[in-house]
C-alpha cells in the first residue's frame, strides 16, 4: 500500500479548477518530484494532501489518503493526529511560514513538547549559533529562516514531507545547502518526499520518481531519469527542452509555446491539445486514460505511436 495515495482529484477554487482529476503515489521511503509550470497545480495538490487547503477550495471528487487514512473523511481532532504523526511540510516562504511573534526556540519547543533538545534539532539542519534561538523570524536570512521550518517539519520524523519549492527564493549557493539538509534529514529518518519544483535538474538527481503536472493532471509519471531523459508526453518534452540545462547538454533551448489552461470545469479533452504540435481531434474532445509506455504512465491520446525519433531528448542532468 502506497503511504500517499491521491486518486480522482478534483479541487475548485470559486470558478477556477485547480485539479482536474489528479492521481498520484508515493511509497514509503520514496522522494517524488512534482514539476510543472505555474499554475499547473502543483500547490494545490501539496496542500490537499494535509488539507490546508484555502477556505475557497472545494473537493468536489476524488480522494486522499496518508497512511490508509482519508485525509478529506477525517474528523478535526483526528486529522490533527495524522498531521503530527504523518506529515511534514515546508513551504516556500520560510519567514511567513513562521509565527512572526514568537522567538524561534520557543516555536520549536511548542513542536517538540516537553523535554526536547530545542539545540540539538537546530544542530541538525546547521545552525550551531545560540543566538538563534532567541531570534524573531524577521532577524534571520531567508536561508537560516528556512533551515529553522526545516528543523520544526522534520523534528517528529514524519512519514511523508510535502516540500513546496522550498528553495525558490533562496539564491544558489544556499540552495543547494539547504537541499542537501532536507535529504540528508529525510534519508536518516525514513521519511518519503513530495518534492514540489521548478528544477527539473535538481529534481532528475535527487528524485527517484517524478510527475509531471499539466492542466490540474499528472501527465506523465515514472522514474526520475527516464521521464526527464527520454519523456513520453509531448508536454515532458516540451518542458524538458525549455529548462536551461537542456542548451549546456546541446539541446536547442525552445520555449513551451502558448499558455497554460485557466480551467473553469473539467477539461473536453486533453489541456495540453491547444499547445501540441502533435494534437489531431480527439485530442480535443476525448479526455486521455493512462496507457504504460515503457516505465511511465502517460496519459497521451497518442503516446504509442509517438514514441519512433519524436521526442529524443537529452537528460537534463549529467
Amino acid at each position: 500500500m502506497s503511504l500517499l495515495s491521491v486518486r480522482n482529484l478534483v479541487i475548485d477554487y470559486a470558478r477556477t479548477r485547480a485539479l482536474d482529476g489528479a492521481d498520484l503515489e508515493v511509497a514509503q521511503g520514496e522522494t517524488v518530484g512534482l514539476v510543472g509550470e505555474s499554475g499547473s497545480g502543483k500547490s494545490t495538490l501539496g496542500s490537499a494532501v494535509g488539507r490546508l487547503l484555502s477556505s475557497a477550495a472545494r473537493r468536489t471528487e476524488g480522494e486522499v489518503t496518508v497512511a490508509g487514512e482519508p485525509v478529506f473523511d477525517l474528523p478535526d481532532a483526528r486529522l490533527r493526529h495524522l498531521r503530527r504523526k504523518h506529515l511534514g511540510f515546508v513551504f516556500q516562504d520560510p519567514i511567513g511560514s513562521l509565527d512572526p511573534t514568537m522567538r524561534v526556540g520557543h516555536q520549536l519547543r511548542l513542536v517538540l513538547g516537553r523535554g526536547g533538545d530545542v539545540r540539538f534539532h537546530l544542530g541538525r539542519v546547521r545552525l550551531d549559533d545560540p543566538r538563534v534561538l532567541r531570534a524573531y523570524p524577521h532577524q534571520l536570512s531567508g536561508g537560516m529562516a528556512q533551515r529553522v521550518a526545516i528543523a520544526m517539519a522534520m523534528a517528529t520524523a514524519p512519514e511523508l514531507l510535502v516540500a513546496d519549492e522550498p528553495t525558490a527564493a533562496l539564491d544558489s549557493q544556499v540552495r543547494e545547502e539547504v537541499s542537501n539538509v532536507i535529504f540528508s534529514l529525510a534519508a536518516e529518518a525514513g521519511t518519503s518526499i513530495l518534492w514540489l519544483s521548478h528544477d527539473l535538474p535538481a529534481v532528475a538527481r535527487r528524485c527517484d520518481r517524478v510527475a509531471v503536472m499539466y492542466g490540474g493532471r499528472v501527465v506523465e509519471s515514472g522514474p526520475a531519469r527516464e521521464v526527464l531523459g527520454d519523456p513520453a508526453h509531448p508536454y515532458t518534452a516540451a518542458l524538458a527542452g525549455s529548462a536551461p540545462a537542456a542548451a549546456a547538454h546541446g539541446v536547442r533551448l525552445e520555449p513551451v509555446p502558448g499558455r497554460p489552461p485557466v480551467l473553469t470545469g473539467p477539461s473536453p479533452g486533453c489541456a495540453f491539445a491547444p499547445r501540441c504540435a502533435f494534437a489531431e481531434e480527439r485530442c480535443e474532445h476525448e479526455r486521455p486514460v493512462p496507457v504504460r509506455i515503457r516505465e511511465q504512465d502517460v496519459l497521451c491520446h497518442r503516446a504509442a505511436d509517438l514514441q519512433d525519433g519524436l521526442m529524443q531528448q537529452e537528460e537534463v542532468t549529467a
